[in-house]
């Protein structure tokens, strides 16, 4: 057993009590400035996220690499054709309560790089799954402006959701870069580019900045992990005092 007295309070504990507790509110205290460090790592993010939106546009076609997370937002150029046999349907994709598909069509960069996922937009799912919406497109020679995002994510990700059927144009859930530079035979780009709503040959566009917590959110989980620490230790003081008796 454990005795210190303070201001005429004594407090008794058992060693282990005392160590769960120092334990406990350790772990508490640790959550709670993680989310406060986690907070400024979104106020950071969120602050080059809109940098991005906001520089110049970026040529690709005067670029030899892609840091994707750097340059994630950023508006871009780049001149080159449509691969217009090989396309892909993302499938199970809502939009104002409706299924359908985001289109993704290979742009082929003059000068050689990787290939690009242009983002085309969303199509509606139709009267049937059995027959695809025509997403025809011009394979002439043409400049293509858009914005670099990552490759859209799904809630649920299932086995084998990312791998393409054997026709084209491909239905998948899940982009895999890898496995359709390998169906296709040429090198893909780790990104796609979100057709700007001004460019012609798209569909419906309403890209958005994906921020999963903001950092008000992270803010208000760091008080809540204070609150709890603070908590126990007024549940630990009130259990392990008592008033030392005058005499």
């Amino acid at each position: 057993m454990i005795k210190f007295s303070i201001f005429g309070t004594e407090f008794r504990s058992s060693l282990p009590a005392l160590a769960t507790y120092l334990l406990l509110t350790g772990v508490l205290c640790s959550l709670g400035f993680w989310q406060l460090s986690r907070g400024e790592q979104k106020k950071i993010l969120l602050a080059q996220q809109q940098q991005a939106v906001s520089a110049a546009a970026l040529d690709l076609n005067r670029q030899s690499e892609i840091d994707k997370e750097a340059l994630r937002y950023r508006p871009v150029l780049v001149t080159g054709h449509y691969d217009t046999s090989h396309q892909i349907f993302i499938d199970n994709q809502m939009l104002e309560g409706k299924p359908g598909y985001l289109v993704l069509t290979p742009f082929l960069p003059d000068g050689g790089q990787p290939g690009i996922l242009v983002n085309r937009g969303w199509v509606a799912l139709g009267a049937s799954r059995e027959v695809l919406p025509d997403i025809a497109i011009n394979s002439a020679i043409q400049r293509v402006q858009g914005r670099i995002n990552n490759f859209p994510e799904p809630g649920l990700k299932l086995k084998g959701a990312e791998i393409p059927g054997e026709r084209w144009p491909v239905r998948v859930q899940i982009i895999d870069s890898k496995l359709l530079a390998d169906k296709l035979g040429y090198a893909l780009a780790n990104y796609q580019i979100e057709l700007d709503s001004t460019q012609p040959e798209g569909y419906q566009r309403q890209w958005k900045i994906a921020v999963a917590i903001p950092p008000e959110k992270h803010l208000a989980y760091a008080v809540q992990w204070f609150g709890l620490a603070l908590t126990l230790t007024a549940l630990f003081i009130w259990i392990s005092s008592r008033k030392t008796p005058r005499g």
